[in-house]
């Protein structure tokens, strides 16, 4: 089988190249071409901005220091906003004394307020104590009080609020009860139990964790889990590789399968097996024993040598290439095509082309937790403006990628209660590692992204929202999503930090087609991978016909019906019904006469650190 053809990676032309007309002003001012003394200033300035990045984190000072005026001036001129915060502080003041004093000689906790749905720092029967109560509770009301100093203030930008707000936050979590051996019950239950033993295994765990860091190594109760032994086992073959992706046909367990064939496209900010992980949580192999034919893109984790790769050479080399191969080796045969997050959206670029070029190339799409407009793309949209995408650009510039460990970090300050400060309390305080989990272990094993590619996704996608507006091109003509007219399953996730539900529903008014929308319990990974059969999952699911009114998501939440258990159950039904009839199952033998013999899954590139 003959690979696709290799992308050709054309220069932006230059002025000379236009049809000449009469400049303005300001044009004819400005060099036609930056000087070499201007490249060298650039040059200089972009290697300071990313040597201050390794002190920010790839956060833009000038960025949050502007959030941060906004704020404080637009409050230093609110005399009334000033007042009314004033009063609020004095009346907690007055409810927690007033708290203190027992009713009919017994404490009542959490009598002034409780911590949100969302926090579980406080949770166990030791936090009702009312010394504890007590602490608890007036940190909930300060961090309560400082977010009502970022709202309702006339003129201040919506989205430096949410900055100011955000950061706020992060300062107050570093500061909580839980995270002090002296205010947190659990870590003193602990020390009466062992003798301060566990000081002892936090030390321990702090000094291994220390040295695996310095070493640049994963962490040790992150590597319980390895993929191809543990994880990612579900028996198939890589059937096509080139130097961006290797494309893996899972064997079938079924005598007969449905003859349209499935393609997953994963993201790239992640390795696939996180829908391959052990065989009673595995997404594929859930599939193939539905008799399902699936194939799946497995991404390679890119080196400094890749930073020049684009977002359409993720496209081509990346969908095209997958498409083009599974069309030889499943001739006149449409494709049931299904992304999830970063992959989702790359799929949606990629659908609306083959619309075009192809119309029964795909029979339908599905995407999972994945945004196609990005107005509205949760925390992650705090520090995406023009001062925060250069100063990333900057750092990316100089690295030729981003880090896994800049990838981690910015995902660790998403979510700093469940991933930074809950850890350290257990591993380092408590002296307990948490019992090792496929998911957590398949979360640390990181992958980097391409200079070009990242500047890509962050300026055309979250900056610019080009997708969702009909300003993306592909191949130099405009990809609108109005051209999806395939029947479509869309799935959200109710806790979702990276692709909010509401953000990934507005596909019902982009795409002209049938969609089911499932919105789905859990969060961005956990709601994703949800084996039938696991308790706690439930869903709820709508489908939208091309000629329907749209319902905005408040109404959709309240008319769609709720079912108890896994959406992929759902998900196998939506694709039976647009499938057809099962045939004999297609050996792999067959496969592996009309392509090289490249391995068996899970190939090589998913093994890449």
């Amino acid at each position: 089988m003959s690979p696709p053809a290799s992308v050709s990676r054309i220069p932006i032309a230059s002025n000379s190249d236009q049809v000449p007309v009469q400049p303005t002003v300001t044009e004819a001012m400005a060099p036609a071409q930056p000087s070499g003394s201007d490249v060298a200033v650039d040059a200089i300035d972009r290697s300071f901005h990313a040597a201050l990045a390794r002190f920010t984190g790839g956060v833009s000072p000038a960025a949050l220091a502007l959030a941060f005026a906004d704020w404080q001036l637009h409050l230093l001129a609110s005399p009334g906003r000033q007042a009314s915060l004033a009063g609020r502080a004095i009346q907690n003041a007055f409810d927690l004394v007033d708290a203190m004093v027992p009713r009919h000689a017994i404490f009542q906790p959490w009598s002034v307020i409780r911590p949100p749905e969302n926090d579980r720092r406080f949770t166990g029967s030791d936090w009702e104590l009312p010394s504890f109560n007590l602490l608890a509770q007036a940190f909930l009301l300060t961090q309560q009080w400082w977010h009502s100093t970022t709202i309702g203030i006339h003129g201040l930008a919506h989205s430096n609020a949410a900055i100011a707000d955000f950061a706020l936050r992060q300062c107050l979590d570093t500061v909580a009860p839980t995270n002090f051996a002296v205010s947190n019950p659990e870590v003193l239950r602990k020390i009466m139990e062992t003798g301060g033993g566990n000081f002892v295994y936090g030390l321990h765990n702090w000094w291994e964790d220390w040295r695996a860091l310095l070493a640049g190594a994963r962490l040790r109760s992150d590597q319980t889990f390895v993929a191809g032994k543990d994880v990612a086992i579900t028996p198939g073959k890589v059937v096509y590789r080139n130097e961006l992706i290797e494309l893996i046909e899972y064997s079938p367990m079924t005598p007969t399968v449905r003859p349209e064939p499935i393609l997953i496209v994963p993201a790239w900010i992640m390795k696939y097996y996180i829908l391959d992980l052990s065989a009673r949580n595995s997404l594929v192999r859930f599939l193939v024993e539905n008799g399902f034919t699936v194939f799946m893109i497995s991404w390679k984790n890119p080196t400094p040598e890749y930073r020049n790769f684009s977002l359409e050479d993720y496209r081509e080399l990346g969908v095209d290439a997958a498409i083009t191969t599974i069309n030889s080796l499943r001739p006149g045969q449409a494709i049931h095509a299904a992304g999830y997050c970063l992959g989702g959206t790359l799929l949606s670029i990629a659908a609306p082309r083959l619309a075009q070029e192809r119309p029964d190339c795909l029979r339908t799409v599905t995407l999972l937790a994945a945004q196609t407009d990005f107005t509205e793309a949760g925390d992650l949209t705090l520090f995406i403006n023009e001062s925060q995408v250069s100063f990333l650009e900057d750092m990316m510039w100089r690295q030729g990628l981003l880090g896994t460990a800049q990838m981690a970090g910015a995902f660790q300050m998403l979510r700093t209660n469940d991933l930074l400060w809950s850890r350290i309390v257990r591993d380092y305080l408590i002296g307990e590692r948490a019992a090792p989990s496929e998911l957590m272990s398949w979360n640390a094993d990181a992958t980097r992204m391409p200079y070009q590619m990242h500047s890509d996704y962050l300026r055309r996608l979250f900056l610019n929202n080009d997708l969702a507006e009909g300003r993306y091109q592909v191949n130099g003509r405009p990809v609108a999503l109005s051209d999806l007219h395939m029947p479509m399953f869309v799935v959200g996730t109710l806790r979702d930090h990276v692709a909010p539900w509401r953000s990934t529903y507005k596909i019902n008014f982009l795409a002209d087609a049938d969609i089911t929308y499932v919105l789905t319990s859990g969060g961005h990974n956990a709601g994703i991978v949800a084996p039938p059969g696991e308790e706690g999952h439930s869903y709820q699911v709508l489908t939208k016909k091309t000629h329907d009114p749209y319902l905005g998501p408040d109404e959709w939440i309240k008319r769609a019906p709720s079912h108890e258990g896994s959406w992929w159950t759902e998900w196998t039904r939506f694709l039976g019904a647009h499938s057809g009839q099962p045939v004999p199952a297609f050996s792999a033998t067959a496969a592996e006469q009309k392509s090289e013999r490249l391995g068996d899954a899970p190939g090589s590139y998913v093994l890449e650190q």
